[in-house]
């Protein structure tokens, strides 16, 4: 695991473990966001790199964890219990589909 998420995983008190399989990477977005990144670990025949997804955004300055719009752009401000190990973006579900859950 790369040393910088370490330090920054410590700061941000990242609640999360990566699922099996996968790791978390980071890297400074802007001077008050850190950029959360998951790593798949598994073998692919498209590429010798391991595929990365933004898993969200971290506000340094204010505490709060930020779901992402892409990798690019950071979206609304999430309370990181409606999160999930493999993404901090919100599901947009009606009342039926929550009933699921």
């Amino acid at each position: 695991m790369d040393k910088s998420f370490v330090i920054a995983t410590i700061k941000m008190k990242f609640p999360h473990k990566a699922p099996s399989g996968y790791e978390y990477w980071s890297d400074e977005y802007s001077k008050t966001i850190t950029r959360i990144w998951i790593r798949n670990l598994g073998e692919f025949s498209y590429t010798d790199e391991q595929p990365s997804s933004i898993w969200g955004f971290f506000n340094r300055k204010t505490g709060e964890y930020i779901a992402p719009i892409n990798s690019k752009k950071p979206g609304k401000v999430v309370d990181i219990k409606d999160t999930t190990p493999y993404s901090a973006m919100q599901l947009n579900l009606n009342p039926l589909e929550r009933a699921f859950l």
